[in-house]
């Protein structure tokens, strides 16, 4: 099945807008804009002209880490926007409706509330360490439900998705309904991506994002990677010139750079910095449980969220209560050697008091 059948229908035939005409080394006089640059910055492209309308040399870059083709990549303004763009392009307000597990990462719901589209959400539970029955997942999706957003490594519980059940749930899908596939966090488990099954399965998305691994959540910059037609359907709703000049040369600078090799060895870090405080976590007194991570956090849960919340603030030190949604739980982003170890002396106080 073609996926573009599942938009919306005034999406389907939708075409981007077209801007003004860009062409190096020419007399710009077609879009209004300054013929002044007031920067007090060097950039290689100068800010009185806009970007281009999509960064054709970053798109290549991207395709490149993320092992696709280019024209089944779209980049995005982090992950976020392209969690947007997808609500826009399949659900029809006060009709269709996403699917999710309870909990996972709370913008697909967020997107989903302003496009007026119902969130169906299917529970996963702490004492069976957040395990997705994926018969449910099935069970649940009617004529209306036109996507599954599926977070792996999942954000706040750091499971991520076994690539057997997800086989499972596309070939159920039939094609029925459109699969996403966030991964955020991927390059902190041992699970590979999924971006090589789109070639296989039309109806499957992958999100990627620049912000966690490579360490350039500040530049905001994302992909979402699908077949031709999703990738077509996004283009013409996406704002143009989605990124700024500095983002885009920024990230053009880093892709060529050694940047990347420096990354595998940050990840590394990562991964020992989280085994050993998950270890440590796990013989504090105070702490109950400690959930298995692939991401680069983990989740815990303790006597009295209040108590250690309390206590981390007052050494300036932020953690993330999730006490509203699950009960006693608070999940810790892995910092430094020095942070992770100063944070430790403080809860292992809290043990002396």
């Amino acid at each position: 099945m073609n996926i573009s059948k599942l938009a919306r229908k005034e999406i389907q035939s939708l075409v981007p807008y077209e801007a003004a005409v860009q062409v190096d080394n020419t007399i710009r006089l077609n879009a209004n804009e300054s013929p002044f640059s007031s920067s007090a910055r060097d950039f290689r492209r100068p800010l009185n002209r806009y970007p281009e309308v999509r960064p054709q040399k970053l798109q290549l870059l991207m395709a490149d880490r993320f092992k696709c083709l280019p024209d089944q990549l779209l980049v995005t303004r982090g992950s976020s926007e392209a969690i947007d763009l997808l609500i826009r392009v399949f659900c029809v307000a006060g009709q269709d409706s996403i699917l999710t597990i309870n909990p996972t990462f709370e913008m697909y719901n967020h997107y989903a509330t302003i496009q007026n589209a119902k969130n169906i959400q299917i529970p996963t539970y702490a004492d069976n360490d957040f395990k997705i029955n994926f018969d449910s997942l099935i069970k649940e999706c009617s004529i209306n439900t036109k996507i599954i957003f599926l977070c792996s490594p999942n954000n706040p519980t750091g499971r991520s998705l076994p690539r057997a059940e997800l086989l499972k749930l596309m070939d159920a899908s039939n094609s029925k309904f459109a699969v996403v596939v966030d991964e955020a966090y991927i390059e902190f488990s041992a699970e590979e991506s999924v971006v090589e099954l789109i070639n296989k399965y039309p109806n499957l998305i992958v999100l990627r994002t620049l912000s966690k691994a490579l360490g350039f959540a500040g530049a905001r910059c994302g992909a979402v990677i699908g077949s031709n037609d999703v990738v077509r359907m996004l283009n013409a709703i996406q704002a143009p010139y989605a990124l700024a000049t500095p983002v885009i040369e920024c990230i053009e600078d880093v892709m060529q750079s050694n940047q990347l090799k420096i990354t595998k060895k940050i990840i590394d870090n990562v991964i020992s910095e989280r085994k050993y405080l998950m270890e440590a976590f796990n013989k504090l007194p105070f702490v109950k449980k400690v959930w298995p991570s692939d991401a680069n956090f983990f989740l815990i849960c303790v006597d009295d969220t209040e108590l250690l919340m309390t206590a981390t603030d007052k050494q300036n030190i932020l953690l993330r209560n999730f006490e509203y949604k699950l009960p006693g739980c608070i999940r810790i982003s892995i910092g430094s050697k020095k942070d992770n170890r100063f944070l430790l002396d403080v809860l292992e106080k809290l043990v002396e008091c």
